[in-house]
């Protein structure tokens, strides 16, 4: 079992995550101590509730409350807890850390969220706190589920996760009472008793130490008051100096001068017996992002090489200044104990511009890592491999499996740098590269519908800063791309109202890119409704604006898509005029494949308008584009249309031929073309995802 009153408190990275094995922090042993209170608890479980008490039928889960300061072991119990009643919770543990290292609440919907994610049940990426804790309540009726809330900062967190399920089982851990939330029995934790405490200081100090020395190991458990965290502390002092002795650590913690906790006496300890520049990279550990380290953020951090600072952190690890976390990568983690005494020891040691400088070394090293993770996905030769050619071997992956598996292992880091980034309410050159490196890298190695909710987190967050910054470019950005995103996972109604804010803030900020992308936008949305006079009319403001701007190539596209919405509506006399348009378009901008797309979609629309000689002859047009532009799948599909069409003009002997010119172009792959010639061509979607800051 994991001894958490070992990991000194701080939990896993923030997230509803299971906790497997492979996602638990290195040297942890059995639970130690606090056989009272787990007692206590499991008798709370099974004790009648006030509602049971008068009659009725308990309408929501059991919440047990597991109340202490950082540091005291109070997730360790929770995790003991939840490991020996796991038998009556079939449907499996939720874990959920509700604060983050440095004290800053998790919102409720990511909490939410995240949960959902391990039920393997979907919610919509732009989903609000209300609804997706609603899907979160639907989610577990019938299930017996225990939830493990760590870190709960108050009431108003918990009580919107707590299951509408009496089998269910919530078991919260905070520093104070929940109060709002009815009939719940804080379990408060202190010190271990002696006993534990000498245990939990054995198995870092060594055993033979303490049996020879049983009087020194109970003095030196009084002068750490039996906190579990200084005691680990004090156990991973002394494992690196095999001759001290126990009295001495001893009676050092008990005179230090007066410094607050016992934690901080015993920490600041350690930290006076560090070489100076371990004290700065130990100091800086506290600007990590949610308390996530690897080498490479320390490297970063402390402005040293990668394999010095996986050396220091290693070192850290023995000495229980942070926690190794089992993993394909070396991955640490800072107790969230200590982050308030690092932070204290950095404001006051070092100045604002080395803090500064620090943290943009850091980010800058992510987007260093972020840019090489997306460019392995780009074929052989192009500028983006030649571009990863010339990184340090450092900064490269070997190929795209291994960029993956980093990308999936970091994200709750990478995401919580993009939060920093912003965190000062600023969003200068570095926030946005890192928020454009982090969507582009997502998008490339997941595809943009499976990684949908965290770029709508990324765009939510631009979006937060430029509405607070009055920066009307970057929050039409933002908008468009939570507008595509909504479009995409079919949040129709709510993209059209994104698009036209994106619309109003891309006039503020006269940027005809936007506003031009804006209004073509809101014309797709409108055509996905259904609503054909007001998309071609959207698109008609659009082809206005290129046209005025001469951009040759996009007005080719949207006169498609006028044409597509006038096919839909059946008003094929427009139809065809705004296809031949596209035609001449693409031809004048020498765009070959364009033109064959064009030609493809004009002869369709004029076999609708019942002129099956037109539509042959064009058709016959588009194979020769076709041919001109390589496209042979293309070509495979004016084939199928041409035999079509001559079946209905009367001449099933030409049709078969064309039949098998395209069975011959594509073989095995006939059935999988046969749609695209009745597919919209250039008219298909604007819902392009964007990356979040490509228009910056």
């Amino acid at each position: 079992m994991t001894d958490q009153a070992v990991d000194t408190d701080g939990s896993a990275a923030g997230g509803a995550v299971p906790r497997p094995a492979s996602a638990r922090t290195s040297g942890e042993g059995r639970f130690t101590g606090r056989r009272r209170e787990l007692k206590e608890l499991r008798a709370d479980i099974d004790r009648a509730g006030l509602d049971t008490i008068s009659g009725r039928k308990a309408p929501r889960a059991r919440v047990l409350l597991i109340a202490g300061r950082p540091g005291s072991g109070r997730t360790s119990l929770a995790e003991e807890l939840a490991r020996q009643v796991a038998d009556n919770y079939p449907d499996g543990i939720l874990r959920a850390h509700l604060t983050e290292p440095d004290g800053t609440r998790v919102p409720t919907e990511r909490s939410a969220r995240e949960l959902l994610d391990v039920l393997e049940v979907p919610a919509p990426p732009g989903a609000d706190e209300d609804e997706l804790t609603e899907v979160l309540r639907e989610a577990l009726a019938g299930r017996r589920c225990l939830l493990l809330l760590d870190g709960a900062a108050d009431a108003e967190q918990v009580d919107p996760l707590i299951p509408d399920a009496p089998d269910c089982l919530a078991v919260a851990v905070s520093e104070g009472p929940l109060t709002g939330i009815p009939d719940v029995r804080p379990c408060t934790l202190g010190g271990l008793d002696t006993a534990a405490g000498v245990e939990l200081l054995s198995r870092a100090a060594g055993q033979v130490r303490v049996t020879v020395d049983p009087r020194s190991a109970e003095s030196l458990v009084e002068a750490c008051a039996a906190h579990p965290a200084a005691l680990v502390l004090a156990g991973g002092w002394l494992s690196v100096r095999p001759k001290a002795a126990l009295a001495d650590l001893a009676k050092q913690v008990h005179d230090r001068p007066d410094e607050g906790s016992a934690l901080a006496r015993v920490f600041q300890h350690s930290y006076a017996s560090l070489p100076g520049p371990a004290a700065r990279i130990l100091r800086f550990l506290s600007l990590a992002p949610a308390g996530h380290v690897d080498p490479h953020t320390a490297s970063a951090l402390a402005g040293c090489s990668v394999s010095a600072a996986r050396t220091t952190l290693d070192d850290f690890v023995k000495l229980g200044l942070v926690r190794a976390v089992e993993s394909p990568l070396p991955q640490y983690e800072v107790p969230g104990c200590l982050t308030p005494l690092l932070r204290s020891l950095t404001e006051s040691q070092d100045r604002p511009a080395e803090v500064q400088l620090a943290r943009a070394r850091m980010l800058e090293r992510t987007v260093r890592l972020l840019q090489s993770c997306r460019a392995i996905t780009e074929p052989d030769g192009s500028a983006a491999r030649k571009k990863l050619a010339g990184l340090p071997r450092a900064l490269r992956f070997p190929h795209r499996a291994a960029a993956a598996e980093w990308l999936r292992i970091r994200q709750p880091a990478l995401l919580a740098a993009a939060r920093l980034a912003v965190a000062d309410g600023e969003l200068d050159t570095l926030a946005r590269r890192l928020m454009a490196a982090l969507t582009r890298a997502l998008v490339a190695h997941r595809g943009t519908e499976d990684a949908a909710p965290e770029l709508y987190g990324i765009h939510q967050l631009v979006l937060d800063v430029a509405e607070r910054r009055d920066l009307p470019r970057e929050q039409a950005a933002a908008l468009l791309n939570l507008a595509d995103l909504d479009a995409r996972t079919g949040r129709t109604q709510e993209a059209l109202v994104r698009y036209r804010s994106a619309l109003d803030a891309g006039r503020r900020a006269n940027d005809p890119y936007a506003t031009g992308r804006a209004m073509e936008s809101v014309g797709g949305a409108y055509q996905e409704l259904g609503d054909w006079s007001r998309a071609s009319d959207w698109f008609g403001r659009a082809l206005a604006q290129r046209l005025g701007r001469d951009e040759r190539a996009d007005a080719a596209r949207l006169y498609g898509r006028i044409g597509t919405a006038h096919t839909y509506a059946g008003r094929y006399g427009e139809a065809l005029r705004n296809w031949s348009s596209a035609v001449t378009g693409y031809r004048k901008c020498g765009d070959v494949a364009g033109q064959a797309r064009a030609l493809s979609e004009l002869a369709r629309v004029q076999e609708y308008a019942g002129r099956p000689e037109e539509s042959l002859h064009t058709c016959q047009e588009a194979v020769e584009w076709a041919r001109q532009a390589g496209d042979v799948r293309l070509q495979a599909a004016l084939q199928l249309r041409l035999a079509d069409t001559l079946e209905r003009l009367g001449d099933p002997a030409a049709a078969r031929l064309h039949r098998a010119a395209a069975k011959r172009m594509l073989g095995t792959e006939l059935e999988e073309v046969t749609g695209l010639a009745s597919k919209d061509g250039p008219a298909g979607s604007a819902y392009e995802i964007r990356s979040a800051s490509a228009e910056d």
